[in-house]
This record gives structure tokens, C-alpha cells and sequence, in this order.
């Protein structure tokens, strides 16, 4: 008898497995085994009771059970976990992609999240599915906790107190004990740890770590918006402890072990308010007839030994990141803007590529290696574009040439096939208190690309001196890449049917018919109001750059080898690139290519958390700014099509906002996707990506960084 109920008992489990995320009273499970007699429901009955109280099956609703998932049969059902990350959308549905990076994200219903918080490594039961639907699942397993610290408002009620995360990822209020509250007080943004949530526990309970100040004011927004992004306030003493200790002048010991530059004219070019110079340039033309190019790179790597205290909050840190009014830096003060900074009139160590080209801009001869240089001077990139544009000035008889060579250069690179973007930068100009009074548009110009070729072509060539194997290499050595993979073919049929509605032939023969009539389009819409649409969609069907050991090349810039070696200052995978080339180059044995993989997959999540804090705080200054303009009218164009509304960018200032859908109430609207359009049933009223309208700011949520548009007219 026990060994019959053990295996009904086994009958039900097997029953609710296969079921997944279904729902069945006692008899429809005594159905699926093959029990219909009373008295063998209710020996069903009775077991399924027992699995209650032992948490093995979960109640459902009225008279209705599931399995719980941590005890799903796949053994018998063929299913299958997987771990990954879990992406929450402010709907509070989710998704997760796989770890392995196999197959398509899974879907995960709010219902189905369990107590998982977004960015959360967590373990998916995958239901099953039949092949035309996507794939859902269910959290079993919270692997590991992503966020360490949340932003909010503090509210205090009725003896109660409880937090409200700002981010819409973060669907739960947050219960605070009395002895975690830490003098936070009523309405304030403070900073969250998550220190405990049960299974059974409604809402987490959480510790405020430190109080920002009021909602709203400037600088509480900005240390919200890092803190949110995962990015410290500011370095820890044991660090800033460390880096006081360097020496801040250079021995003749070590002068001597490097290749002199100092003799050679030297420059920087960067913003005018800059205060780190990770690169310099330097000119001479040789006897042969050879033009001498030497990019010169910070020797942040003199500096920061690996395993050191700096070098594991930089590596923590990843970048640095800039947000509208500040940079918040990768390495402290010291070295970022002293040690490191290659500023004018200073002795400098530096890590070089040096290039002879000819006339064509051909390189004819390389070397790479540790160099001291002095820099003469310390140009903006303003001051370098009146140079090149009237030809005479302060080292105009160096900067012309090594532009000549950057043109060149440049139009090489575009003939190979190099996608050529193009947007303008966001800049706003701030009160003493950091409020906006105006926004403009930066537009990048001759000067701006004389750096850009420079280091497009260390950084190329840095990575084919180690990544090509030559006949006397056994193996390539393990190396940190610079990776852009192909746009998604499903992506780009959809965007080719679209592009030829505006008059635009998209080839897709090859990669060469392909970037050649991106290219194409690409100018031929600077003709019209198209333009910004056309760079904005042809930017969204590319994939996202990344670092890796894996090298499939760079498909925007057209490169088959290319690294990050420039900015050592600010980006650690660069610092990465100076250790391992200084290491090759001297002989030394490939590194551990699992461990770097590592520490590529984690500086590129950092990057990406640094890209979304400048946006933030991008889109926080544009909402302050029209907070003081609701009920002014802008011409904009439409930038997205969503069933809650129309999104469009306000021309002048690039300030994106939501026409909702309740605006459009003159007509029955449908969302053509194909077409990215919102067309009206009855009137034909078409709003297509890139159409031209007026709009007026409606409303403007400063905290939540939202700004609501009504439509005035189309153009």
C-alpha cells in the first residue's frame, strides 16, 4: 500500500510537471493519471494535501493546484533550466537571456518573477511550448543579487516606514525597520540596501545606507543617477591613501629606459574644458621624405601595478563616467589629472605607437613601446578648426600636415567600407546652481576627426601587432578585443522594405553592397527632414560593441583587428591593452585567456551602466529645462511608434517626449510596424518615423525624468 501511494504520489508530480505553469483541481489530475472512481479521488485528494504541507505542490486559487518549481520532474518531461540575467520592464514583465547566450530571451510574467528584483543572475524552469511561440518560464532560483544599492524616497506613515525605488524596474516597495531608518526623514531621497526578503515575505526589508538630500536638487539627482548605475560617490581612504604615496616627479632612472620624445613638437587636442589628457600627438617630417606621427598614450600601467587597491576600484569602476555637469573618474584625482594628465609644459611617461607614412598616409614602418614626452602646447578643438580652416597660427606648420595625413586617412577608411555616422552631441549650458538655461547641438568637424583617425589607427594597429600570427607563431596569444558584430538579417529585411518606400535601395548581397548603400542613404538624406530618422533606425539594426578575448573584428569601422588602447585614464580595458602589449612585446607567455574574458564581459555591463547614467542625466537636464516651457510649441520630428503613444524630438534641443494615444482621439489609430507609422482608419492621418510636427510640452515630470507632448499640427 505505501508503495502504491508513493507511486501515485509520483503519477501527480509527473502530472504537474508536464502541466508547467498550468492549473488543476484534485479531479482533473486523478483524470490525467486515469483515476475517475471516488475513492480514488480522494486518495489523490488526500496526497496532493500532504505535498501542500510539505510545500512540494502549491495552492493556486480556489481548488486549484501547481507544482512547486523547485520540484519539477525533467527528468521525465524532457524540460530544461537556465541562468542568466533577468531584464524587468516597468509593465513588470520580464525576460532573461541565457548565460551561454543560446537562443532567444525567455519571457517571465510578473506572476512567475517569484521575489527576483531586475538585474538579478537568476536560475529559469523553461515551460513547455510549441514552436511558433516564445518561450516563457518561471524563476526557481535567485542565483545571485545584482543591486547592491537602490535610490528612492523615504515615506514614513502611521509608524510605518517604507521606501519607493525610483527606477519603474523596481515594481515593490521596500518595508525600512525602525532601527535601519538611520535619521532619513519624511520624503527624502536616500540610499537602499536590500538586506533581507523571504519567500514568503510580500515586500523585501531594507537598510538606508545614506540619505542624498531633498528630490529634485541638482546634485542629489546626479548622485542618485550614479548610485542607481552602480557607481560610487567617491573613492575609499585606503585608496586615495594609496595613490597619495606616488611620487609626483620622474627619475632619470626611469627617463632613461625610455625612447625620448621631448625634442620632438608635441600637442593635445581636447574639449576646452577638459581636464585629463590621456593622448598627445607629435609631428616631424624625416630626411627620407616620411611623415613621423607619434600617438602618445598615458603610462597609467607606470603607475597602477595590477592587484593594487587602485587598480581593483578601477577595475570595479570600469570607466568613467560623464554626466552633464561633472566626470566622475576611473582612477582618483592624482593620477587623473596630475600624474597621468599629459598637460603642456611637463614632462610626461607615456606608452607610443609611432608611424612613418608616406604622402598616401600608408604606414611604412611601426613601433610601440614606453616613451617620455613634453607637451607644447594644450589646443581645444575649436582652436585647432580655425587653424586648419585659415592655415596659419601657433604650430599651424605641424597640425597641417598631420590633418592632411587624418584626411586621407579617413577617406581610406570609408572607401573600405566603414559605416559613416554621424550625430550631433547634447550640450547644455548651466547656472551657478546647475539648472539649464539653454541647450545646444554639438556637431563634430575636421578637427574633432583628426583625433578621431589618429587613434582609430593606434588602436587598429596595436591590436594586429599581437593578433596576427605571423610563420614564427605557435599560438595567438590571448588579447583584449574591441568587437562589433553584423546587424541581424530579420532586422535588416524589415528596414530594407522600409527604406525603399522613402526611395532608398538597401543591397544585401554582401557587406560591401550592404555598407555602401547605408553610406549612400545615409548622405542623401542630409537633403531632407529623413536624416535623423534614417541615422537613428540604421543605428538601432547594429550590435553593440563589446570587449572580448574572441576576435570577429569590428563590422562598423570595417577593421578585422581593433582594440581599445587610447584612453587608459578613463576606460580599463585600455589599461588592460597597455599591460598585455608591454608583456608581448617583451616576451612573455600568453595570459589565461577564461580569466580576461572575465574581465572583458564585466567592463563592457560597466560601460553600458555608465552610457545609461550620461543618458539619465541627459534626460533629467532636458526635463528640468521644459518644466519651465509647458505650454510652448517646438517643431519635432517622430523618433518612435508604441500602442501607449507617439514618441518625438523637439529639433532644436533633441528633448524626447510621448504624444499619448488618448491625443489622437479624431480617428481609430493602428500601429503599421512594417512602416513604423501610427495611421488613422477613416481620415488616412499618417505618422510616420521622421515626420515633421509641432508639437506643444504639455507636462513635464522632473523627478521621473518625463515629459509629456500634445500634437498641434504635421508640417
Amino acid at each position: 500500500m505505501k508503495k502504491k501511494k508513493l507511486n501515485l504520489g509520483n503519477e501527480i508530480i509527473k502530472v504537474l510537471s508536464e502541466g508547467g505553469n498550468l492549473k488543476y483541481n484534485y479531479k482533473q489530475i486523478a483524470a490525467k493519471i486515469g483515476i475517475f472512481d471516488k475513492n480514488g479521488r480522494e486518495k489523490v485528494k488526500r496526497i496532493i494535501e500532504d505535498f501542500v504541507s510539505a510545500k512540494i505542490i502549491l495552492t493556486a486559487g480556489r481548488g486549484k493546484y501547481r507544482l512547486n518549481p523547485k520540484h519539477y520532474r525533467s527528468d521525465v518531461t524532457g524540460r530544461n533550466y537556465i541562468t542568466g540575467q533577468l531584464t524587468v520592464r516597468a509593465s513588470g514583465s520580464a525576460f532573461v537571456i541565457s548565460e551561454n547566450g543560446d537562443g532567444d530571451d525567455i519571457f517571465i510574467s510578473e506572476g512567475n518573477l517569484q521575489n527576483a528584483l531586475h538585474g538579478d543572475t537568476v536560475k529559469v524552469l523553461l515551460f513547455p511550448t510549441r514552436k511558433e511561440k516564445r518561450r516563457e518560464g518561471e524563476v526557481v532560483e535567485i542565483v545571485k543579487r545584482s543591486k547592491k544599492l537602490l535610490t528612492g524616497i523615504i515615506k514614513q506613515h502611521s509608524g510605518t516606514c517604507y521606501f519607493m525605488p525610483d527606477s519603474p524596474s523596481y515594481k515593490r516597495d521596500v518595508l525600512i525597520p525602525t532601527r535601519f531608518v538611520n535619521g532619513a526623514k519624511n520624503g527624502e531621497k536616500v540610499v537602499v540596501s536590500i538586506v533581507d526578503w523571504t519567500p514568503d515575505s510580500r515586500s523585501p526589508i531594507g537598510k538606508v545606507e545614506n540619505v542624498l538630500g531633498k528630490p529634485g536638487e541638482h546634485n542629489v539627482e546626479m548622485n542618485a543617477i550614479l548610485v542607481e548605475n552602480d557607481f560610487p560617490l567617491r573613492f575609499s581612504p585606503e585608496v586615495e591613501n594609496e595613490v597619495a604615496k606616488f611620487e609626483d616627479y620622474l627619475s632619470e632612472s626611469e627617463i632613461n629606459k625610455r625612447r625620448d620624445f621631448r625634442a620632438v613638437p608635441t600637442f593635445t587636442i581636447d574639449p576646452v574644458d577638459a581636464k585629463d589628457f590621456d593622448d598627445a600627438i607629435s609631428y616631424e617630417k624625416l630626411e627620407s621624405g616620411l611623415h613621423r606621427v607619434g600617438i602618445h598614450i598615458a603610462d597609467v600601467s607606470f603607475y597602477v601595478k595590477k592587484n593594487s587597491l587602485v587598480d581593483k576600484e578601477a577595475y570595479e569602476r570600469g570607466t568613467s563616467v560623464y554626466l552633464v555637469d561633472r566626470v566622475v573618474p576611473m582612477l582618483p584625482e592624482k593620477l587623473s589629472n596630475f600624474l597621468c594628465s599629459l598637460r603642456p609644459n611637463e614632462d610626461k611617461l607615456c606608452y607610443s605607437a609611432v608611424f612613418d607614412l608616406d604622402d598616401n598616409a600608408h604606414v611604412r614602418r611601426e613601433w610601440f613601446g614606453r616613451t617620455v614626452i613634453h607637451s607644447n602646447r594644450q589646443f581645444s578643438y575649436d582652436e585647432v578648426q580655425e587653424i586648419i580652416e585659415n592655415k596659419s597660427s601657433e604650430m599651424s606648420e605641424v597640425i597641417l600636415p598631420v590633418y592632411q595625413l587624418t584626411q586621407k586617412l579617413r577617406k581610406s577608411r570609408l572607401e573600405n567600407f566603414a559605416i559613416n555616422f554621424e550625430s550631433a552631441e547634447v550640450k547644455f549650458v548651466l547656472d551657478e546652481n546647475g539648472k539649464p538655461v539653454d541647450i545646444f547641438l554639438y556637431e563634430s568637424k575636421e578637427s574633432n576627426f583628426l583625433i578621431e583617425e589618429l587613434m582609430l589607427l593606434a588602436n587598429k594597429k596595436v591590436a594586429e601587432k599581437i593578433g596576427k600570427k605571423d610563420a614564427r607563431q605557435k599560438e595567438i596569444k590571448t588579447f583584449v578585443y574591441r568587437i562589433h558584430d553584423e546587424p541581424i538579417s530579420d532586422k535588416l529585411e524589415k528596414f530594407k522594405t522600409f527604406a525603399h518606400k522613402l526611395g532608398y535601395d538597401l543591397k544585401m548581397g554582401s557587406r560591401k553592397a550592404l555598407v555602401s548603400s547605408f553610406n549612400k542613404m545615409l548622405e542623401e538624406s542630409k537633403k531632407n527632414h529623413e536624416h535623423d530618422m534614417i541615422n537613428q533606425l540604421t543605428i538601432r539594426l547594429m550590435a553593440r560593441a563589446v570587449y572580448s578575448t574572441e576576435n570577429i573584428g569590428h563590422y562598423g569601422l570595417a577593421f578585422p583587428y581593433y582594440t581599445h588602447f587610447t584612453s587608459p585614464i578613463r576606460r580599463y580595458p585600455d589599461l588592460m591593452v597597455h599591460r598585455l602589449l608591454d608583456g608581448y612585446l617583451k616576451g612573455k607567455p600568453s595570459v589565461n585567456k577564461d580569466e580576461y574574458e572575465t574581465y572583458c564581459k564585466h567592463a563592457s555591463q560597466m560601460e553600458q551602466k555608465a552610457t545609461e547614467a550620461e543618458r539619465s542625466s541627459i534626460k533629467f537636464k532636458q526635463a528640468e529645462y521644459l518644466s519651465e516651457r509647458v505650454g510652448q510649441e517646438f517643431e519635432a520630428i517622430v523618433t518612435g511608434i508604441a500602442k501607449w503613444g507617439v514618441y518625438a524630438e523637439i529639433k532644436e534641443s533633441k528633448c524626447e517626449g510621448l504624444i499619448p494615444i488618448r491625443k489622437f482621439d479624431d480617428d481609430f489609430y493602428y500601429i503599421d510596424e512594417d512602416n513604423y507609422a501610427l495611421i488613422g482608419l477613416h481620415k488616412g492621418r499618417n505618422l510616420q518615423m521622421g515626420t515633421s510636427v509641432i508639437i506643444k510640452v504639455e507636462g513635464v515630470d522632473v523627478l521621473k525624468k518625463q515629459i509629456n507632448f500634445d500634437i498641434v499640427r504635421i508640417k
